[in-house]
């Protein structure tokens, strides 16, 4: 995101950033706040979700290395619509909202790399509401898994660990079902040898079997 800065520009914000070690369940922000500055993820994941009025978690997507979180907010002078945890320890440099404003109008192609970073995500935006409305909560899953393997996966030949865990709570929240959906299926999926479950994490076994079965090119 930030490779179109100058060098005076790169140092100025490496110079006026803030560098913070995160846990695991700590929250970078909260829905509703006011957005001070920017966050950049170094290491580690965060989840960025909504909470609906009845307390259930909706996530919207996972936050990986080299992602800039809170920058929508910032732009529309607006506060945070979502809010952000880290959900496997990570380091994560805070940008404060004057340097970063000042690196964006004063670099016409930084401006134009961000805009298109957010037209990207309404389109990805898009994609999850034709998803929720014509994909089957089965076919949801798959492509879930195909999506955390191809960002998250161990490089294993025809098997592919998931390095990273979710509690099945968290798959539920990503595809929009129940909790118990995402136990049943799994179960299904491991005994259709789809996948195997080594304690909390998930191995890809057939990923092609996966792809037919989330509709990939539907």
């Amino acid at each position: 995101m930030f490779s179109d800065l100058t060098e005076e520009q790169a140092c100025n914000i490496s110079d006026n950033k803030n560098m913070i070690s995160h846990r695991k369940g700590q929250m970078l922000y909260y829905e509703g706040a006011k957005p001070l500055g920017v966050f950049c993820v170094n290491s580690g994941v965060s989840k960025i979700f909504k909470t609906a009025s009845n307390g259930k978690e909706q996530i919207i997507h996972l936050a990986q290395k080299g992602d800039l979180l809170g920058y929508s907010a910032l732009l529309g002078e607006e506060n945070y619509t979502n809010a952000a945890m880290v959900i496997e320890d990570a380091k994560i440099c805070f940008i404060p909202k004057e340097i970063f404003l000042k690196a964006l109008i004063s670099n016409g192609p930084f401006f134009k790399r961000l805009t298109k970073a957010l037209s990207h995500e309404i389109g990805i935006m898009e994609e999850k509401l034709v998803d929720a409305s014509q994909k089957s909560i089965r076919e949801r899953l798959a492509y879930l898994l195909l999506q955390l393997a191809n960002s998250y996966g161990l490089d294993g030949g025809d098997h592919q660990q998931i390095d990273l865990v979710l509690s099945r709570e968290e798959i539920a929240s990503l595809i929009g079902t129940a909790t118990e959906s995402v136990i049943r299926l799994l179960s299904e999926f491991k005994k259709d040898k789809l996948i195997e479950l080594k304690g909390k994490k998930i191995v890809i076994l057939d990923k092609d079997g996966l792809v037919k079965l989330s509709d990939f090119y539907a």
